[in-house]
């Protein structure tokens, strides 16, 4: 058991924190070596089994990232863009794979973390769902084919509870249908619509984010044109799926070159 790669989890009381503590507890893959939260939480210092309110698992919920990942091979982070980037930098230090799982980063904020990628393993993704990922995948395919007679739409649902909009897997679509058409997302981009907008510019892929419930993710990629429209849809029902893809790309990482990755790369597509 204690040749297996250790794993810490960031942002352990959060809802995909515990979903990625139970998985790593599940699996026999892998093994349960740290759990981090923000100095003053109430879960530090409490063993992080009994903090989810069930049996003691012998990791106790810390406040010191560097010590965590100190004894881990990989760190697995959902939590919130300036906290990644720190934990970049630590997990760096460390040699440890660092799964990035933040959404909402920024074009600058995902620049900073190219440094530590020199040193370790860093895959980050928008999504870590195999279907996901197949849909990327899908809508880089039909946007080569189409021509801009074709509007595109992403459209996304999430929970109320999510802060950031477009989520990061419809980012991840929009760029996946900029490529497909051999252009730059930031040049054709069109989110936010309210108000007297004028008419749809052509060639500008669009989005929508719906909040509402506890939807965990839904997304939809709509081609239309003048009589007929194509819907490319993927639906999420369980946020396992994440958690599991999570852990399929911390394995996947021990032992490759530092530098940065995707779910393209971890899935082989």
């Amino acid at each position: 058991m204690s040749n297996l790669p250790g794993i810490v989890i960031t942002g352990a009381s959060g809802r995909m924190g515990q979903m990625l503590i139970k998985t790593v507890l599940d699996s026999d893959k892998a093994r349960l070596v740290g759990a981090v939260e923000r100095e003053g939480h109430d879960w530090v210092g409490q063993d992080i089994g009994a903090a989810m309110g069930g049996a003691d698992v012998g990791v106790t919920v810390t406040s010191d990232a560097l010590e965590a990942f100190a004894k881990a091979q990989a760190v697995i982070d959902f939590t919130a863009p300036a906290a990644t980037i720190e934990f970049s930098k630590l997990a760096a230090q460390a040699r440890a794979v660092h799964v990035i799982g933040t959404t909402g980063m920024t074009e600058e904020e995902i620049a900073q973390l190219e440094p530590s990628a020199r040193h370790a393993v860093i895959v980050r993704a928008g999504n870590m769902s195999l279907g996901v990922n197949l849909l990327v995948q899908l809508t880089k395919k039909v946007a080569a084919a189409l021509d801009d007679d074709f509007d595109i739409e992403v459209i996304e649902a999430h929970h109320h509870h999510k802060v950031d909009a477009p989520s990061g897997t419809a980012l991840m679509l929009g760029e996946a249908a900029a490529e497909g058409r051999g252009v730059s997302l930031k040049d054709v981009r069109d989110s936010g619509r309210d108000g007297i907008t004028g008419a749809r510019k052509k060639g500008d892929i669009g989005f929508t984010a719906i909040r509402g419930g506890d939807i965990v993710g839904e997304h939809d990629v709509l081609f239309a044109a003048a009589g007929e429209r194509i819907v490319l849809r993927h639906m999420a029902t369980d946020r396992a799926i994440f958690a599991r893809g999570a852990l399929k790309a911390a394995l996947w990482g021990q032992g490759k070159t530092p530098g940065e990755y995707d779910m393209l790369d971890v899935l082989g597509l």
